[in-house]
């Protein structure tokens, strides 16, 4: 069984705007991300070499660079290109899904590709041809915005019929060309009520592979479908006489492809309110509200091989938007589902990593541009494409060796109960801190702390299991009790979250303040470096002196303008001199919805009974929410990353402006925020004036007014 890849490559248009993810991705001007993807030792490679990006202007105008160029370097680096050449698209302006000539247009593009790459051998002319034609014909989500059987049928057949036709003209030209049909293929279920509709549904999911492989004929259960929706019988008989079995059937499945029907309104919100014009119903993916769980790929590939049995399978897409630890445990189940099966001499002959690149703004079905990233095998956010645990599992899985990780032994949040919505509330039950003893946890200092907790929480959500230590369970400073504890617990890595946080009365405590900020993360480091085991320490803007315009970046010089400061810069200097693995975090001016003592918490307190607030008007900074933080520093630390790292919400805002906009979003009354500058009385501390926070290494967190947004929808006081 092969591992495969592919990049994100949808050319999909709305209204008369086209959203190009190779552009959005960057992988349009990175040719050199192709040296990526062989070190990475993928072998065969889904790649676009799609109609709306090489002849938008008609095919005598076509532009052939990029796709040669890229082509040529996939042809040298050893990676077999199986060719895309429509993708969620609906062609060039000068076509559309409903057009009859749709399908000879498309022809005459792929006759073009294939005379110019003769040794081109796997072709997917249009990918998910049944899908794109729901979103298009039935949802009105996409280009023609259509929302009729009628369209959608249409749209459907036009675009089967095109892949009839293309698929004969390439073989005319490459006898040896092979066609890798990609579907999403789910599974339907739905209360009693609803039973006909789940019927309709499940067998319609298999249209796209029944009509190519010569299975749609007038006894088919959905061809009198296609005649009530206006289709004529003369146009349907096509079929019966013009097919091409797919040479690999590619089932594209994710954790949103079943759905199930509830006909019990009442239990979801009204926006989520549909129906079939006979009856009203909700269609929410069954993950969320299915008790017995999803039906799962390895059973839905054991129906692809009852239906199919033999023609060979592949599994086209695998990808999930969501933290690097469910992404690794995604891949991975996938991948033990599709060997189990291969064992058994089911023909599955390929997992496909997708989105190696990531991809942009499908928590919006690519409606509009939202600038909502998923990270890959490769995050696209840094200078150049940094690998990510996901990459780092595809490599280890293309070379045959195991890729282990303590993440990967407990469930994906699909499997877990706390994924069922659209419930009765029930009394939250407090998780045990560590419930797997088999599993290595990992340990958190700061038990007491915002920090601390937060990490804790978001552990809990995420299926880490975690250690949360308090001082009296290990000072950290103390380094035989640091290596006595760590013995006990056997972490997999370290999340420092404590220290000494009182900026000001530092200047007087210095001996306390350098003992909990610098001397008592030494230990860690040198404590992870003996065990080469992960390490997070948490250092702050306060490094620098502020006399910067610019936000800072990581390799920019620190020079402290307090004891404070002082104490991070040794920390930072004396671990990375000490153990280079170990990850410093570099953040400023938290704001969480579960700590009531954050700078705009208690400026919403204040204002929500009336009292004026007061806020400084001349310092600049980069404030962090923390959910934000924490997430982001988990994904780096499973993602193996060390140095410096600079994570904050991007802005340059004054502590007044940050007031200001989160009571406006938050619909208080914000004229009883008032500005004030501080000066040398007001802090015994030295503070930059400006310090805010930019990166070199990539912007992970979300803009500033996103995470305001999500503060305040999370905020009590709300």
């Amino acid at each position: 069984m092969e591992i495969w890849g592919g990049i994100e490559c949808t050319v999909n248009r709305v209204e008369d705007v086209w959203f190009d993810q190779i552009i959005k991705t960057g992988h349009q001007d990175r040719i050199q991300d192709l040296d990526l993807l062989a070190d990475l030792g993928i072998k065969k490679l889904r790649y676009p070499v799609l109609w709306e990006r090489i002849a938008p202007n008609g095919l005598e105008n076509a532009d052939w660079s990029w796709a040669d160029e890229r082509l040529h370097k996939l042809k040298e680096l050893g990676i077999v290109p199986i060719v895309g050449l429509v993708h969620h698209g609906s062609g060039p302006a000068y076509t559309h899904l409903l057009d009859p000539e749709f399908p000879q247009k498309l022809v005459a593009f792929a006759q073009a590709v294939a005379k110019r790459y003769p040794w081109i051998e796997y072709y997917t002319p249009i990918n998910e041809p049944l899908t794109t034609a729901r979103f298009s014909g039935l949802y009105g989500i996409w280009y023609p915005h259509l929302k009729n059987d009628t369209s959608f049928a249409m749209a459907f057949l036009n675009q089967c019929k095109a892949t009839i036709e293309v698929m004969k003209a390439i073989k005319t030209l490459n006898p040896l060309a092979k066609l890798v049909q990609t579907e999403d293929l789910g599974k339907t279920f739905s209360t009693a009520q609803l039973s006909y509709q789940a019927k309709f549904e499940n067998e319609r999911r298999w249209l796209t592979f029944d009509i190519l492989s010569a299975k749609f004929k007038p006894t088919h259960k959905l061809w009198n479908y296609f005649i009530w929706a206006g289709i004529k019988e003369t146009e349907l008989k096509y079929f019966t006489h013009n097919h091409c079995k797919p040479d690999i059937i590619g089932i594209n499945y994710y954790i949103t492809s079943e759905r199930f029907i509830d006909s019990n309104l009442n239990k979801y919100p009204v926006h989520l309110h549909g129906g079939n014009g006979e009856n009203k119903y909700v269609d929410i993916e069954a993950v969320r509200v299915r008790r017995k769980g999803i039906f799962g790929l390895e059973n839905l590939l054991k129906e692809v091989a009852k239906r199919y049995k033999d023609i060979p399978i592949a599994v086209t897409e695998v990808h999930i938007g969501c933290t690097r630890d469910e992404q690794l445990r995604w891949l991975n189940e996938v991948y033990e589902s599709s060997k189990k099966l291969n064992a058994k001499g089911l023909p599955i002959v390929a997992i496909t990593s997708w989105a190696l690149f990531g991809a942009y703004n499908w928590n919006v079905l690519l409606t509009h541009d939202n600038s909502y990233y998923e990270p890959g095998a490769f995050d696209v956010r840094s200078t150049t494409p940094r690998i990510t645990a996901v990459g780092q599992l595809v490599r280890k899985l293309c070379r045959g060796k195991i890729f282990d990780h303590e993440v990967l032994k407990t469930a994906g949040w699909w499997s877990r109960d706390e994924r069922l919505q659209f419930k009765a509330k029930s009394k939250i039950i407090q998780l045990p801190q560590c419930h797997q003893s088999c599993i290595k946890p990992l340990a958190i200092t700061g038990a007491t702390g915002t920090l601390g907790k937060a990490f804790a929480k978001i552990c809990e959500i995420r299926n880490i299991p975690y250690r949360l230590l308090s001082r009296e369970d290990m000072d950290i400073a103390n380094f035989d009790e640091v290596n006595k504890v760590l013995s006990d617990i056997n972490p997999w890595a370290i999340v420092n979250a404590a220290g000494y946080v009182k900026v000001d009365n530092a200047e007087n405590d210095r001996e306390r303040c350098m003992r909990e900020n610098a001397f008592g993360p030494v230990n860690l480091a040198t404590i992870c470096r003996n065990r080469e085991i992960g390490l997070i320490n948490f250092s702050s803007d306060l490094v620098f002196d502020g006399t910067s315009k610019r936000p800072y970046l990581e390799s920019h010089i620190t020079k402290p303008l307090s004891i404070y400061g002082l104490s991070k810069k040794q920390a930072e200097d004396r671990i990375l001199k000490l153990y280079p693995q170990a990850l410093i975090i570099r953040t400023s001016a938290f704001f969480s919805p579960w700590d009531e003592y954050n700078f705009v918490t208690q400026a919403l307190k204040h204002i929500h009974k009336g009292q004026v607030f007061l806020a400084s008007s001349g310092n600049v900074v980069s404030p962090t929410y923390v959910p934000d933080l924490v997430n982001a520093s988990l994904d780096l630390l499973i993602d193996r990353e060390s140095g410096i790292w600079h994570l904050t919400n991007p802005s340059e805002i004054t502590w007044l402006d940050f007031a200001i906009d989160t009571a406006k979003m938050a619909g208080f009354d914000h004229s009883l925020i008032k500005p004030f500058t501080p000066n040398k009385v007001s802090n015994l501390a030295g503070r930059p004036v400006y310090s805010a926070l930019g990166s070199e290494r990539g912007l992970l967190l979300p803009p500033l007014h996103h995470a305001i947004k999500r503060y305040v929808n999370e905020c009590s006081l709300i």
